[in-house]
């Protein structure tokens, strides 16, 4: 037994939770088990939640900016976890890594330029391109016998042919849970180099990475790369703290770094939330041991569900993950028809899940399923899962 009870269940309806009290709203009905929006359902631990007590009853929340103090506090959970330090000027605090992302895509380019993605990912990925008023470009990833792969000669012809300017990465990669090889990043960033393509790189992921697999920041990789890099952190994942709105970008290059800060201005963002900046203070001082035992914890979902899989739902196939704490699962075998796909999983099994199709037209027959909840409540989803199919079998 590990410091951290993470097997139990807390009641998260009635708090405005999006992943709980919007059923009605997001899909006209309330029966649905959520495990969909990326969120986890674990409380902070004590030691976290006293410096956020402590900082509320001090009772004037009025403008705040991250002193020398919070700098430092993140700054030394990188070098620890990830191996790479960073000047102190190099940091932009903004509300979140979609927001960030949102600001990269208007700084670094004009109206009707390219951005590259690579879908299956994240689908604010795409809707913030386009919503920009840019130019989309895909270079799909490769799904090689279950485990995906970048096409590097697509992505290098698609830059090319489309004259892109700015690269997304998702680094560990949602929703397919691949992390990303030094060897993979390197030619990546090569080829961008090469080009002169900005990539901002989305690491929100970078604390959940499982067993025989490490995280490479591209923080950690050649100099030449923190020409084009714009690095996207936050506690958000990590911590569960995305209600808190903070995310921690790192730009090495003065040029690209100004270019950004003027974009967010514009964007009317100035100070951040006091809350916010006091947790991930706390979350980066303090909870170093709560994120090791969550993980291992993680695994553990993980390892229910690839046994209860290959046992009792082997037509479904397990894309096998390397990081973040989303499954991504192949239902191919199932049916072969998207909406149909959504009958089983919401009407029959009850479950309210994040289609494929959202993260790209080629993976519609897919599910991502967030496993960061207590044991039971994974438990029940699976059986859920199963017993609809099972009695589409009979």
């Amino acid at each position: 037994m590990g410091k951290y009870d993470f097997d139990k269940v807390h009641n998260r309806r009635g708090t405005s939770s999006l992943k709980y009290d919007f059923g009605i709203e997001r899909r006209r009905r309330d029966d649905l088990l959520p495990l969909w929006v990326a969120d986890m359902d674990f409380r902070l631990p004590d030691e976290i939640l006293d410096e956020i007590k402590d900082r509320v009853n001090h009772g004037i929340f009025g403008y705040t900016d991250p002193k020398d103090d919070y700098k430092k506090a993140v700054s030394e959970w990188y070098s620890k976890r990830h191996g790479f330090e960073f000047d102190d000027s190099y940091l932009t605090v903004v509300p979140g890594i979609v927001y960030a992302i949102a600001v990269a895509v208007r700084a670094y380019t004009e109206p009707g330029e390219s951005v590259l993605i690579q879908e299956p990912v994240y689908y604010p990925f795409s809707e913030t391109v386009e919503l920009n008023h840019r130019n989309l470009v895909n270079n799909q990833l490769v799904n090689n016998d279950g485990h995906y792969e970048i096409d590097f000669d697509d992505f290098e012809k698609k830059i090319v042919d489309e004259k892109v300017k700015l690269f997304l990465l998702c680094s560990p990669h949602n929703p397919v849970g691949r992390v990303w090889t030094k060897e993979e990043l390197t030619r990546i960033g090569d080829i961008c180099l090469k080009h002169g393509v900005t990539i901002f790189a989305d690491e929100i992921h970078s604390d959940f990475v499982f067993r025989g697999y490490e995280h490479t920041s591209f923080m950690t990789l050649d100099e030449k790369y923190k020409e084009i890099l714009v690095l996207g952190t936050s506690p958000s994942k990590t911590f569960n703290i995305a209600g808190l709105q903070v995310a921690n970008i790192i730009i090495p290059n003065e040029v690209l770094r100004q270019k950004f800060k003027t974009e967010n201005a514009a964007s009317g963002y100035s100070q951040a939330n006091v809350i916010g900046l006091t947790a991930t203070k706390a979350c980066y001082e303090k909870g170093g041991e709560w994120v090791d035992e969550l993980l291992e914890y993680l695994e553990g979902n993980l390892d229910y569900i690839r046994e209860f899989i290959k046992e009792k739902l082997p037509q479904i196939k397990l894309i096998e993950p390397e990081g973040t704490y989303l499954i991504w699962l192949d239902f191919s075998d199932v049916t072969f028809d998207y909406r149909d796909l959504r009958r089983l999983i919401e009407d029959e099994a009850k479950l309210w899940l994040d289609g494929g199709i959202i993260f790209g037209r080629q993976t519609s027959l897919f599910e991502r399923i967030n496993i960061a909840a207590p044991r039971s409540i994974i438990e029940q989803a699976m059986e859920q899962l199963y017993e609809a199919v099972a009695k589409r079998n009979q």
